[in-house]
């Protein structure tokens, strides 16, 4: 099968590129937004702890499975036409799980490496 029958020539290439350059604009928009944010404390930035920062990581995982999960119910309902959104959501959320599970896995593992030492 040739991209001509997938994606409907140049034309769907241009689509994706265009797509792709909409996604990196606005995560530089974002970033640019978060770090450049006046009401941020600079001065009297407490130390997290690891339990904190990985309880927040979770959150945020579950929340984009959350939404994304919204989104595709809301397009099998018809409320939303936009199926690049919800795709977009869904491998976000899949990312995010995957980056999840590889961190739990590294966490194991170094757990196991350190009981196994001797004393």
């Amino acid at each position: 099968m040739s991209i001509d029958a997938i994606g409907g020539g140049a034309m769907g290439v241009d689509r994706v590129m265009a797509l792709r350059a909409q996604i990196l604009e606005r995560n530089q928009a974002l970033a640019r937004a978060g770090t450049s944010s006046p009401a941020a404390p600079t001065t009297d930035a407490k130390p997290t702890s690891f339990a904190s920062t990985m309880e927040d990581a979770l959150k945020s995982v579950n929340q984009g499975q959350v939404e994304a999960g919204k989104l595709s119910e809301a397009y099998e309902r018809g409320e939303t036409i936009d199926i690049a959104k919800v795709m977009l959501a869904r491998q976000q959320a899949s990312v995010g799980f995957e980056a999840t599970l590889q961190v739990r896995n590294k966490l194991l593992s170094a757990y196991k490496d350190i009981m196994s030492m001797p004393v």
